[in-house]
């Protein structure tokens, strides 16, 4: 019994397991990952500030200004407002947009043709002997361009029929005399203008005169001239047309 119990080892103690290093080191991770911070929440997105829209440029406002002041320009011309009423006419607007574009070719055309359309009046006005309306035409046409060789023109043939209006007022030889018909009823036709025409020639035919009819158009000058030649049948009225106003004969003695 003694030997048996001699062979029989002493009781082993517990030993606590000893750790490898690479878990030792994923230890030290794991825990110093539970104490650090959380990470911050995402920044917010940034809303985008609305531009306001920019303004037109004084260049644009100046275009525009030119393109509204055109546009009135042309229509006062096309309505026929040319020189009047005044603030208000074409050339008016056209000088408003020289003002902003001294070198615009649109208001310069249109300036052009105003002028054109004040001598193609005179020149309406000149064939019916209306001297004061030519007068006032071709002024108005010098104020906007002077010196200009339209105007100039009808200036010289307005100073030629004012000397032959003056020479036929003068009448030669004994009996000349003028006989001034009412214009309205000369418009009309009217009863009383072909009485007194037809009165008239038979003072021609009685006295051998001559006749120089002064009319405001050719028709009228030669509506005038029938009725004098239908009121003496065979007798041959001598004479000539010319126009002008006031409307009337010019009777002279035959040489």
């Amino acid at each position: 019994m003694s030997g048996k119990q001699s062979q029989v080892s002493a009781p082993c103690r517990f030993r606590p397991a000893t750790l490898s290093v690479a878990a030792m080191v994923g230890l030290s991770v794991l825990f110093s990952g539970c104490a650090s911070a959380p990470p911050p929440p995402p920044a917010p997105k940034a809303i985008p500030v609305p531009v306001a829209p920019k303004g037109p440029t004084e260049e644009e406002i100046r275009q525009r200004a030119v393109e509204h002041f055109l546009q009135r320009a042309e229509a006062a011309q096309r309505e026929g407002f040319y020189t009047m009423p005044a603030g208000a006419s074409a050339y008016d607007f056209y000088l408003n947009v020289q003002q902003l574009d001294p070198g615009n070719k649109r208001a310069a055309t249109g300036i052009q043709l105003i002028v054109m359309e004040l001598v193609a009046r005179a020149r309406d006005a000149l064939r019916q002997r209306a001297f004061g309306q030519v007068d006032s035409l071709l002024n108005r046409a010098d104020e906007i361009a002077p010196g200009n060789a339209l105007s100039a023109e009808v200036r010289t043939q307005l100073q030629q029929e004012k000397r032959r209006a003056a020479a036929d007022v003068v009448m030669d030889g004994p009996g000349a005399q003028a006989v001034l018909l009412p214009p309205a009823e000369l418009a009309s036709k009217s009863p009383q203008v072909v009485q007194m025409l037809r009165s008239t020639a038979e003072r021609i035919r009685q006295h051998e005169m001559r006749v120089i009819i002064v009319a405001r158009n050719d028709a009228e000058g030669r509506w005038i001239y029938g009725q004098l030649r239908e009121a003496v049948p065979g007798y041959r009225v001598r004479g000539d047309i010319k126009l002008g106003n006031p409307p009337r004969l010019l009777l002279q003695k035959n040489p």
